[in-house]
């Protein structure tokens, strides 16, 4: 009778892979860095948010010389109006 200790465990699964393996290095690499969604969901989000920025600032944006402008021209229609008022 032959009892375990005759037969050494065999280092291969039954699929193939396993310690001493050459194909379980390709199949199982090494551990990568651990990574984070988080970061990733953050990092989306900013983008997401700096692309909103940059669409607002095409559509409502304007320099500080042409709001000058807009108000000056405001304010001489104002005058303009005021001075052929009727008394």
């Amino acid at each position: 009778m032959s009892s375990s200790r005759d037969h050494p465990v065999p280092s291969v699964h039954a699929d193939g892979f396993g310690i001493g393996n050459p194909a379980a290095s390709a199949y199982c690499p090494a551990m990568s860095k651990v990574t984070n969604l988080n970061q990733f969901r953050k990092q989306k989000a900013r983008a997401d948010k700096k692309a909103q920025a940059e669409t607002n600032t095409v559509k409502f944006g304007r320099t500080k010389a042409q709001k000058t402008l807009d108000k000056t021209r405001a304010d001489k229609a104002r005058r303009d109006l005021d001075g052929k008022e009727r008394e």
